[in-house]
Formats: C-alpha cells, sequence, structure tokens
C-alpha cells in the first residue's frame, strides 16, 4: 500500500503555495494555459492527464487558485518545469520566486543530476534558481508540434 506524503506548504498573509493536487482549481489552470503561448488551445482531458503525472503546484490568494506549475519527473535523475503561472493581478508579489523555491526545495526533487524548462520570456526568474542555457545544445534533441493542440 501506498503511503501519501504530507503536502509542503509556504504561507505568507492571504497566500499559500501547496503541492496538495486536491486543492487544484483545473478550470482555472486550463483558462490561463488554453491562452499560453506555450500551450494554447490545450484540450482540459490532456490537461488533467498531464496534471495526474506530475508533481503540481498551486498558488492559492485564501481559496482561489492564482498561479500554478507542474514538474514532471522520475525523481530520480531528471526533472523538467512546466506551466508555470502567476494570475496577472498578483504578479509583483514575489509568488513566482516563492513557487520556485518551493519547486527546486521540495523533498522529492532533490540530487537530480538534470533540471530542464523553456521559456521564452522569463529568464531572470530561472537563472535566480541555477538555470541557464543548455551547457552543451548540439547534445540535445527533440520531436517538437507547436500546433498540435490545434488538430495538427
Amino acid at each position: 500500500m501506498a503511503h501519501e506524503m504530507m503536502a509542503h506548504e509556504w504561507r505568507e498573509g492571504a497566500y499559500l503555495i501547496s503541492d496538495d493536487e486536491h486543492l487544484l482549481c483545473v478550470d482555472v489552470i486550463h483558462k490561463f494555459l488554453i491562452t499560453s503561448y506555450w500551450s494554447a488551445g490545450i484540450p482540459k482531458e490532456l490537461l488533467e492527464r498531464a496534471i495526474a503525472n506530475s508533481l503540481p503546484f498551486g498558488v492559492y490568494e485564501g481559496t482561489r487558485q492564482v498561479g500554478f506549475a507542474r514538474v514532471i519527473s522520475d525523481y530520480a535523475t531528471f526533472a523538467y518545469v512546466a506551466d508555470v503561472f502567476v494570475l496577472e493581478e498578483h504578479r509583483g508579489n514575489g509568488l513566482s520566486k516563492r513557487l520556485m523555491e518551493m519547486i527546486t526545495s521540495h523533498p522529492k526533487l532533490q540530487g537530480l543530476r538534470r533540471w530542464q524548462l523553456a521559456t521564452r520570456d522569463a529568464h531572470g526568474l530561472y537563472q535566480q534558481y541555477g538555470f541557464t542555457a543548455l551547457s552543451d545544445p548540439a547534445r540535445h534533441m527533440e520531436i517538437f508540434n507547436p500546433d498540435i493542440y490545434k488538430g495538427g
């Protein structure tokens, strides 16, 4: 029988960041992600499956979800940080920094050999947590289908 770990949380004032998947509001996450540059048009059912197979982190003001991130990992060697956002009206409160602190210090994600993420415009945030450009881009390969959510 698997034992669930207790949720890891950070609180300050009205804000909470937690890895408790039961607190997530998929409707809020989906509403944001379907208009994001990285997952425009993602079907809700696909998002639900992605969250279920990741370590998700929610950002909340009271009971209202205002941010999100998820980590895809084998919990031994590799982690990929994905779908990071804080709703615009809550930006400027240090929430994205706190979220990244929670992610990079999470007990299940320690001792990993490699972390990765992709960003178009948040390099400054991620550099504060040790992320850099690929050390040897020629060694990395990908299959990338940016229009897959558009029925492609």
